[in-house]
This record gives structure tokens, sequence and C-alpha cells, in this order.
């Protein structure tokens, strides 16, 4: 392919290669390569008109549906960036969004409840409409004439410890990167089928979208009941035969532990590309055994560094309760590990994962302080700008080489696939009426979320309160109510003291 600068390309180039084949479906609605990219300009032309500005943002409300692809590809079209958000969102958090956003567009699908509220913080285009909807192509190239590959691609809102959602802006180059070096590396080709888990609102479904649109395979977006029942799963896949997920460990680590996979196992899989926390080995050892034939690859990175910036390859038996090395960086990335004063840790010994290269986001959406204190200055380059991004996680190399995830420094979790701030659920704990005081939690060992509080709320009362106000990756697990919370001398929650109680 010649040079790229935009991730659309990937769109055009497919669509005139394998105009018929399927691109993107679910149990509705199918999209082939040449239908997707009809859409997306039609849908770019409505947003041209309905005055969203070249590079700036448009909201994208997104099911689990083929569908909500043709909205990203629209904005992408239409020269802007687009901001995928679960059309699920509690209404208060949504708005939140939205109004420190701004965006030039908003996108929704028809089962969107009262859209009419969305027109407040823009233009609310009904996405259905605008499928078949005529297409103005030179405008529309004009427009992204003016795109460059340094420009955002895409913004992913994750949590925030003030409460308030940051939204991390990764550009087109960064992903344009990452996809060829996954493409080179993951053994994916153009016969795959791929089952997309990742919600369109998360990170991680990055890959499916773009690995589908670069090699023009195939990719059947999983209905969210299957992950209720993992059996229904693993006969999906066959029935669809599936050969290649790219999954959250943790939908993995559910499938796993159901028992799914003693009856019935996946018959056309081939790779299993995993990524967004630490994986066990009783649960890869339970797929392994299902999918004896199948190359199971790890991988680690937050968003901030466009999705993955290490990679592990598994080449032999892991023992359960063996750690999976997270592994080595990926193709023009660099990882570090630091100590506390900026300096490399010694062989052997824990360090902050620091990451420089191509992948790095642009930084925060409106929040320059936070993205100074994120991305910084690389403390071993004194010579020029050289940007870092402290990604807060621990490891430390094995006697291989490759690189072991230890742990969060702060309270910075990994849940259910997600990045969590335990601040946000927090802030939001606070606002609950009969709530005096409240703090949660993070079980890292069964991947649970404590919340404990004071005050005469009642349990059933503060989890209806948070599922108002929260999304349900962001649920805590378990709630226990208390007379009073335990301080230290100086005022302050003490939370060692809450772990060694609720915490073995």
């Amino acid at each position: 392919m010649p040079y790229q600068k935009n991730l659309l390309e990937y769109l055009i180039a497919s669509a005139e290669r394998c105009p018929d084949k399927t691109a993107f479906y679910d149990d509705e609605e199918t999209f082939s390569f040449a239908r997707l990219w009809r859409c997306a300009r039609g849908i770019g032309t409505a947003l041209a008109e309905a005055g969203a500005p070249v590079n700036r943002p448009v909201a994208v409300l997104v099911d689990r549906t083929a569908q909500s692809v043709a909205g990203m590809m629209g904005a992408l079209a239409a020269g802007c960036y687009y901001v995928p958000i679960d059309r699920k969102t509690p209404a208060p958090r949504l708005r939140e969004m939205l109004s420190g956003l701004e965006p030039g567009a908003i996108l929704y699908p028809a089962a969107q409840k009262d859209p009419e509220t969305l027109a407040q913080f823009g233009p609310a285009l009904a996405l259905e409409a605008l499928l078949d909807r005529p297409a103005d192509d030179g405008a529309l190239e004009d427009r992204r004439a003016r795109v460059l590959d340094a420009d955002p691609a895409y913004m992913i809102f994750t949590s925030g410890s003030t409460g308030t959602p940051k939204g991390i802006l990764v550009s087109h180059r960064a992903v344009i990167d990452f996809t060829e070096w996954m493409a080179e590396t993951c053994g994916i080709r153009e016969d795959d089928v791929l089952g997309n888990q990742a919600p369109f609102y998360f990170d991680l479904s990055v890959k499916d979208l773009y690995q589908t649109l670069r090699f023009g395979l195939t990719c059947y977006v999983l209905p969210q009941k299957c992950f209720m029942f993992p059996l229904l799963l693993v006969r999906a896949l066959n029935e669809h035969r599936i050969t290649g997920l790219i999954w959250s460990t943790s939908a993995f680590r559910l499938i796993a532990a159901s028992g799914a996979l003693e009856k019935e196992q996946p018959k056309e899989l081939q790779k299993v590309i995993l990524g967004g926390e630490a994986l066990q080995a009783a649960h890869l050892n339970a797929w392994k055994r299902a999918a004896p034939a199948c190359r199971f690859i790890n991988l680690y990175g937050p968003t901030e560094v466009t999705v993955d910036c290490t990679w592990f390859p598994i080449h032999r038996d892991y023992a359960d309760g063996e750690p999976i090395p997270i592994g080595t960086a990926c193709r023009n990335m660099e990882v570090l590990l630091l100590d506390e004063a900026g300096k490399p840790v010694e062989p052997g010994e824990p360090g902050e994962i620091c990451v420089r290269g191509t992948g790095l986001a642009i930084g925060y959406y409106g929040d320059w302080e936070k993205t100074g204190k994120a991305f910084v200055q690389n403390p071993l380059n004194p010579h020029y700008p050289d940007r870092l991004y402290r990604t807060g996680d621990l490891a430390r190399l094995d006697g291989e080489g490759n690189l072991l995830f230890l742990a969060r420094k702060d309270d910075q979790i990994k849940h259910m696939g997600y990045r969590i701030e335990l601040g946000e659920i927090e802030t939001a704990l606070s606002g609950v009426e009969g709530v005096a005081e409240g703090v949660c939690l993070f079980d890292g060992a069964k991947d649970r979320i404590l919340c404990c509080y004071s005050g005469p709320a009642e349990e059933q009362t503060v989890a209806k309160a948070l599922l108002e106000k929260l999304p349900k990756y962001m649920q805590p697990n378990e709630y226990h109510p208390m007379a009073a919370l335990p301080h230290t001398p100086n005022g302050k929650i003490d939370r060692p003291a809450l772990r060694r109680e609720l915490i073995p």
C-alpha cells in the first residue's frame, strides 16, 4: 500500500478490492465493504451540511451493531474524528461527556431514548436516516485533504479520578503504525473471520475495526447475550466459523471459568489475541485444551499508547499460577522501567512502565494540566523534546528479557477489561443521599470492587443510585455498610485497615 495518512484509506482500498465481501455484520444487518463506504460518504455529507467542522469531534452513540461502524466511518469521511459513547450511558454522565466535548455533531441510533435532549449539545442526526443518503464526494475529498496524519482519528472516554470522564485523543498515524505492526506480526489473514467482543466505545475494538478494514476480512459482532450464556457463545463461534478472537482478558476468563469449553470446542479457531488486564495461566490452559492448535498472543497497553505497546507470543505451556509475561515492545515503541526518580531500575527490580514512540496519544481533551503530568519529557534525554507516557503500572524483567506485569501504582484499576479510577466511583458515591463517607477498594485476586460506606443509606438504595450514575462495568460487586469508617491520625480514611479487614 502506498503512503497512508488517513485511516479511512483502509476502507477505500478494501471497497475497491473486494466490494461485495461482508465487512461487518450482526444478527440484524450486514455491511459489505462497498455498502460501508457508500454509507460512510452519505453520513459524512450529512455531517458536513450540519456544520460539523473539520478536525472536530463527532459523538457517535454506539450499540453492539455493525451500523455503529458506519457512523464512525462517516465521521472520518467528513474529515472529523469520532468519539464512540455507549448509548446506554446514564443520562447525567452522558450530558457531562457531551457538555465537555462540545461536538460538531451527534449521531444516534434508532434505539436511543429521548434523542431530542441531544440537540442542546450540537446537531443531532439519526443514523438510520443517513445510511442511503447521496454523497457529495467532491466536498468530502476537500475536507479530508485538510486532515493530517498527526490529527485525531478518534477519542476514547475513560474513567477520571475527579469524577469527570477523561477523553484520550489518538492520531491517524498512531493507529496506522499499530495496525501495520499488528497485521505483520499477529498472523491475521484476509480469509479470517473475527468475532468482535469489545464494545466500540472500548479501545480494544480498534484492533477489530482496522484489521478488518486493512485486510478486507469479515467481522461478526457477537451479541451481548452470548456473554451471558457462555455455551451459547462457543456455539456462535462455530456457527459463524470464527477463526480469530481479539478479546479482553476478562471475557476470555469468563468463558474459561464457565465450563462451556468442556462441553463444546471452538472448531475453527486459529488465533486468540488478548489484552486489557493480566492473563492467568489457568484460563489460558482451559482454552488450549479446547483449541490445541490455536495460537495465543498476550498484549499490554493503556489507551494512551494506542491500545498496546508490548506483546508476547505464547510459545510454551504455563502451569496454573505461573505468571505469563506481557513481553517486549511493539515496533516503533520503547518501554522503559523507571523508578520514582526517573532512573532505570536494575534488571529484575520493579519499575513503572514508561512508553515512548509513535503510539503515544495526543493527550487529554481540554485538559492541559493532566496531559502535562502524564505525558512528560523523557528524563533520560535532556537534549530535545522527547515525550514519555507514565502508565502508573509496575513491571519487572524476567530472566528471558520479557516484562512481567505486577500491579498498579495507585488506585487506577483494571476491572473486567476496563481501566477505572476508583476515585470516580467514590465521587458518585459521595452524592448518594444517606451516605456520610464512602470509599472503594479493589480485590485484584478476585477481580471485584468493594464499596464501603457509613450513614443510614440502605445497600439497595446505594446500588440503585450508582447504577443511575455510572456504567455497568464500574458498579461495585460488594457493599459493606459500616457504623463508621476507620481513619488515620491525620483524618484520612484508613484504606489499609479496610483492606486488612475485607480482603484476605
